[in-house]
């Protein structure tokens, strides 16, 4: 019985030079660069996924962690939103906001998006911090410490019976 490489009109496929005139054919460096460039790619998508919003929100003072304002088009009632602190909320655009209560009565709205690499920023008592790089922002939205150099947008909002609508009046 004789083999495959035994056969008078096989072509031996280590039998040809790797010159310019192989089509198809990749010499080691080219090999290795193609291969560092699909691994760089594949890292940077890991590491963009990981700084992308998704974080989920968070409350402070024990209120609930989420609201998404009911059926009434409201983002939340006034006394849902901590004196001193913040509550996650979802506009109906599904944008994630924080509503803080710096003193009685005055709601602010705020992005929960994080400037620097757009985490979702969390309440936690008086300040709002970025859990992914530590950027901490008082109730108003103002940096106060970490990478992020800019504020937390402010979001429009008002004060209607009680209840804290998008939008300006």
């Amino acid at each position: 019985m004789s083999s495959l490489l035994d056969a008078p009109n096989t072509p031996d496929p280590n039998d040809h030079e790797h010159a310019s005139n192989c089509v198809g054919c990749l010499d080691r460096r080219q090999m290795l660069k193609r291969a560092g460039l699909v691994t760089a790619g594949v890292a940077a998508a890991g590491v963009l996924a990981a700084c992308g919003s998704g974080g989920g929100g968070g409350s402070t003072n024990d209120t609930p962690s989420e609201n998404t304002g009911g059926g009434s088009g409201a983002l939340a009632k006034v006394s849902d939103v901590p004196e001193g602190g913040a509550l996650s909320v979802e506009d109906a655009d599904g944008n994630e906001l924080l509503l803080t209560q710096a003193s009685a009565g005055t709601i602010v709205a705020l992005s929960a998006i994080c400037t620097h690499q757009g985490c979702t920023v969390k309440g936690d008592g008086g300040e709002l911090l970025c859990p992914c790089h530590g950027s901490v922002f008082d109730l108003s939205g103002a940096n106060v410490s970490g990478p992020a150099r800019k504020p937390l947008s402010e979001v429009d909002v008002h004060v209607v019976d009680g209840e804290v609508l998008a939008g300006k009046t």
